[in-house]
């Protein structure tokens, strides 16, 4: 089985006349928006033909990214080379890091041919102050990133005519969602797919307040078969499940997921422990209180600051550092916030347990319905023989 690399090299000859979008060139410029294109592309000038940025010179600050940065790389040079992509245009980026409203959002609106718009939006980039966005979202709604995301299409939907599709990877597929769900319907009758790879869902009543119904049809979200990110508040959303060349959490990163043909790898479903461990998550998120939730990121967030790194990248690199501050931090915590924090982890553990008994629970009993079932005599045939 091959990657989006196999499929852009196998495939990229094709233009969109010859071979329609495709889910896997989704997946690709959902990848290429965590590109950093500042001083590159701009908000509002001319747009940017794909080819010409390994002339510029800031062309090494796209890889800025370290965590992808060999394999993001290897997508952009692969896309550049195609005839699929090499003459794409790049318009309307925008990158807003604002550590006092706790937000880092970033899209960019790619045209990879005259029939073809596709918004995406960046997920969680390498900032500290992205991943505490992510746990925002588990209590605020809005979150600032999920504004800018509506007021961004809005904005650059007004700017060409036509259908369009909009969508991301991470945090970037919640925005996708989002930002489509509440939009004006005049912008909802344009789009053509909204795509969420692996991203996180929303708390019930913010699907009920945006009406996610209205767009519920044209939504399109993909998982790998060990997601943890894309099943935080999945709730009604249908799914899709792909298969990924590796374990566990490593499955949010889109390079392993399994490509054959022009297409991804289906799966049946989620790993069955995976299923469980998500399932425990969103129950003990939503039983707890706004201020128990503020609480927990809060110090969490507080925590990982002390140890005085801008960037997880950083953060893992000088661990030792890090560690160091962690330890200094987690002694200033207040005795109070300790208790909450402890008992907000064992209720956790309680909402574990509770759904365990149950499914052993249910279980058991199907096993003894069953050998029951198999223990019933069979009911003798006491109608009188047929003459014939």
């Amino acid at each position: 089985m091959g990657t989006v690399l196999n499929y852009l090299e196998k495939y990229g000859k094709y233009t969109f006349a010859e071979m329609p979008m495709t889910e896997v060139d989704s997946l690709a410029l959902c990848q290429l928006s965590y590109l950093k294109f500042d001083g590159m592309v701009s908000e509002e000038g001319e747009p940017v033909i794909l080819k010409s940025l390994r002339e510029h010179p800031d062309y090494e600050k796209l890889f800025a990214d370290v965590r992808y940065e060999k394999v993001n790389r290897a997508l952009l040079e692969e896309m550049i080379q195609s005839r699929r992509f090499g003459h794409m245009k790049l318009n309307y980026y925008v990158n807003v890091i604002e550590e006092k409203w706790e937000t880092q959002f970033s899209a960019v609106t790619c045209f990879p041919d005259e029939e073809i718009v596709y918004v995406v939006f960046r997920g969680t980039d390498e900032t500290i102050v992205g991943w505490k966005e992510d746990f925002n979202m588990a209590f605020l709604s809005p979150v600032p990133g999920q504004e800018y995301s509506v007021r961004y299409l809005e904005s650059v939907t007004g700017k060409f005519e036509g259908p369009f599709y909009v969508g991301g990877h991470s945090k970037g597929g919640n925005l996708a969602v989002y930002s489509a769900m509440n939009a004006a319907p005049h912008i909802q009758d344009r789009i053509i797919r909204i795509y969420s790879m692996d991203g996180p869902g929303f708390r019930p009543e913010v699907l009920e307040k945006c009406g996610y119904d209205k767009i519920a049809e044209k939504v399109v979200k993909i998982l790998p078969n060990s997601s943890l990110v894309g099943m935080i508040f999945e709730s009604d959303m249908h799914f899709q499940v792909v298969k990924s060349n590796t374990f566990g959490l490593l499955q949010h990163d889109p390079y392993t997921w399994q490509v054959t043909g022009n297409h991804l790898v289906r799966a049946n479903d989620l790993y069955e422990r995976r299923k469980e461990m998500d399932n425990n998550l969103n129950q003990w998120i939503l039983s707890l209180d706004e201020q128990q939730l503020r609480t927990f990121v809060d110090t969490l967030y507080h925590v990982i600051t002390a140890s005085k790194a801008d960037n997880l990248i950083d953060f893992t690199a000088e661990w030792r550092r890090s560690m160091n501050g962690i330890i200094g931090a987690l002694k200033q915590v207040d005795e109070e916030t300790v208790k909450m924090l402890k008992e907000m982890v064992r209720s956790l553990f309680e909402i574990a347990r509770a759904n365990r008994k149950r499914q052993i629970a249910a279980k058991t009993e199907g096993a003894w319905n069953l050998l029951t079932q198999k223990q019933k005599p069979e009911k003798q045939n006491k109608s009188k023989p047929s003459p014939l």
